[in-house]
């Protein structure tokens, strides 16, 4: 396996590391995009990411993660507003490996019908399966898709959940492999929580999936948070690594959307017009 020719893929941002778990002792051997890639922190605390060839690659550290690009991204990392309120909590919540394209990944985050039957009495009940219309558009200053006007009844919605909700979601896909969303918080509910998900596509069919929540949440513990967050997350493994093909098709009518799918038929748009092919079907590259 060879680092891809796909420059969308490569001038882009990817988390390789839980900036936590890093140490001058302790550096992290991976792959990302195809290229083998170790990612080490030195003794004046800065992280470095070094590809099989030796050379460099542009890297940083925010949200609690280290990240790297292997090409020249056009523009800094995205930010995370919320991240920057004082009574926020971030907290990530390892790491899942997924035999799965990250676009995959990104898609099934995007999905709401799944929830009553994959996530039953907790992000969705079996008697309550509708998902209601919402809209779903490229917002092409930010270059950016977003889902809005979102609602799921849930009956355990969060960690910090005491009982059913009418969630409010607003979905953000900020890069091909990083999206997040923003939902209705148990314990203040004119507020937004903040769920991440930032994946490394290791090969494209393969993926590392790394959670990050951004609470205002003051009573349940970290424990609690990463337990939740990972039981869900493992309940979508099991149907990821079970759809066919693992890679994302692109090309109109190679799966049939319904009204609820919105928001994918936009992020597959979204994808053609960006010339992104790295971890769909159609990506075709000798030794990749």
């Amino acid at each position: 396996m060879t680092l891809t020719r796909d420059r969308a893929a490569l001038d882009d941002w990817y988390v390789v590391a839980i900036a936590a778990d890093l140490s001058p002792a302790t550096p992290r051997r991976t792959r990302l995009l195809g290229e083998d890639v170790v990612v080490t922190r030195g003794g004046d605390g800065r992280p470095a990411v070094t590809c099989s060839d030796g050379t460099a690659a542009r890297v940083a550290e925010h949200y609690g993660f280290v990240w790297a690009s292997l090409g020249t991204p056009a523009r800094d990392l995205f930010p995370i507003a919320e991240t920057a309120e004082p009574d926020r909590r971030l907290i990530t919540c390892g790491m899942v490996e997924v035999g799965a394209s990250g676009l995959r990944l990104v898609e099934n985050f995007l999905d709401m019908a799944h929830f009553p039957f994959v996530h039953t009495d907790i992000l969705g009940a079996l008697d309550r399966p509708e998902v209601e219309n919402y809209r779903a558009e490229i917002r092409t200053d930010v270059d950016e898709v977003w889902a809005t006007d979102c609602r799921f009844w849930q009956p355990h919605a969060a960690a910090a959940s005491t009982g059913g909700q009418m969630s409010h979601y607003v979905y953000r896909v900020v890069t091909p492999f990083n999206v997040m969303l923003y939902k209705t918080c148990p314990v203040a509910p004119d507020r937004f929580d903040v769920i991440a998900l930032f994946i490394q596509p290791v090969a494209p069919d393969r993926s590392i999936a790394f959670p990050l929540m951004v609470l205002v949440d003051h009573t349940t513990s970290d424990e609690d948070i990463v337990m939740f967050q990972q039981k869900i997350f493992l309940q979508d493994r099991i149907i990821l690594e079970n759809q066919r093909p693992r890679t994302l098709p692109l090309e109109p009518r190679a799966e049939i959307p319904t009204r609820a799918d919105l928001s994918s038929v936009a992020y597959r748009r979204w994808l053609k017009a960006k010339g992104l092919r790295y971890g769909s079907f159609e990506y075709r590259e000798a030794g990749a």
